[in-house]
């Protein structure tokens, strides 16, 4: 990845040299027309720039989703090249030097072709979010594994557990599978869910994404799914998630922003702030129109819910924001779907000192996707023909 952003940073230097030398220089020792010579320059800049990066920068690279769109990318350099023109015309009528007036063109067009290609990219990434791909059916035992993350969740983990059965069980003929991951508690959680099929116990506590990715690790369900352990959501809410996955979804989230979602008590408002403002920070980090990226409820193919947490790097509660991340950057399809909440007062999510930890999270999945660390290996690429 390293090499690959220093062959991008190289071709941005060529391309950038070629319009303002070439410009420099048919329109001053060999006299062209400004307007003329910037056209060339343009030019013969932005098909060095396409062919450079398409066959060398991104030539392995298929997350790259612009460099192999070469109508968007000429339509983009077609749109900058008359702004840069239209600037140029206008601040060189008003008497600046060339080169000044070259360098505020560049800059303008830069703009414009930055906001174009993330426009390009945003629209692919909701093509792809949005078309199921025919995959083989996923492994598993059961049809569905739900993981309940736990922490001092003594007084009720038990009647979560029989809550879960109580909707599920009847509508799937007993295959069910539920997984209560004890992270950390200090009190009694595990053994108060002792009535689930699987109760894995990590110590010490590593957080909510760490505990939901050792319980997708234990899972033996063709679809695994999590919810919370104070039950906000409805369990019937999995059948749902469960009815999209097995029809083709490779993931299936719950939304609380969704149009038809319903919401019987209401959150504190701090805390209603809180989900509003991370959801508006996410796009720093994605690309795709996610309303609610820290629903707790999602469910997955097995095969491709292992892949993701398998990549997935963060334990804290950033790690749905780094889920999408992955669906984005591997295409896969991911089905939205309303949800009825109950908001508990209960919970144990701290809006304050969680959010200052997410926003810290979110700059490290920053550098972690700039870096190649979530770029797939090729014996990972074998779980689908389609990654």
């Amino acid at each position: 990845m390293r090499e690959r952003l220093r062959w991008f940073l190289a071709v941005a230097v060529v391309a950038t040299a070629l319009d303002v030398g070439g410009f420099l220089a048919l329109a001053g020792p060999l006299g062209l027309r400004p307007l003329v010579a910037d056209g060339l320059a343009l030019t013969v800049a932005a098909l060095t720039s396409w062919a450079l990066n398409r066959w060398v920068t991104f030539g392995g690279d298929p997350h790259a989703r612009w460099v192999r769109q070469p109508i968007a990318f000429f339509a983009t350099a077609t749109a900058a090249a008359i702004v840069d023109l239209g600037v140029l015309a206008a601040v060189h009528d008003s008497g600046d030097a060339l080169w000044g007036s070259k360098l505020v063109a560049l800059a303008a067009a830069a703009a414009l072709r930055y906001t174009s290609y993330r426009v390009v990219v945003f629209n692919q990434v909701q093509r792809d979010l949005s078309t199921r791909t025919s995959r083989p059916r996923p492994p598993g035992e059961v049809r569905l594994s739900v993981v309940v993350p736990a922490f001092n969740e003594s007084a009720r983990i038990a009647t979560t557990v029989d809550q879960i059965r109580a909707a599920l069980n009847g509508p799937l003929d007993g295959s069910l599978e539920v997984v209560v991951v004890d992270d950390g508690s200090t009190d009694d959680t595990a053994d108060r869910a002792g009535v689930a099929d699987q109760v894995v116990v990590l110590d010490p506590n590593l957080g909510k994404g760490g505990a939901v990715r050792a319980g997708v690790a234990a899972a033996v369900g063709r679809a695994i799914a999590f919810t919370d352990a104070d039950l906000s959501y409805e369990p019937s809410h999995l059948l749902e998630l469960l009815e999209e996955i097995e029809s083709g979804w490779d993931v299936a989230v719950g939304s609380r922003r969704h149009t038809d979602t319903t919401t019987l008590v209401r959150a504190r408002r701090i805390r209603e702030m809180g989900g509003r403002i991370i959801n508006l920070v996410t796009y720093a980090v994605l690309l795709g129109a996610h309303r609610d990226t820290q629903c707790g409820l999602k469910a997955f193919r097995s095969d491709l819910g292992r892949l993701l947490f398998r990549k997935g790097r963060l334990d804290g509660f950033a790690f749905d924001i780094e889920l999408f991340l992955l669906a984005e950057r591997y295409r896969l399809s991911v089905k939205e779907l309303p949800v009825q909440v109950t908001n508990r007062g209960t919970s144990s999510v701290r809006v304050v000192r969680h959010t200052l930890d997410l926003l810290a999270d979110l700059a490290r999945l920053r550098w972690w996707a700039g870096q190649g660390v979530y770029d797939l290996d090729p014996s990972e690429l074998s779980v689908d023909a389609t990654l």
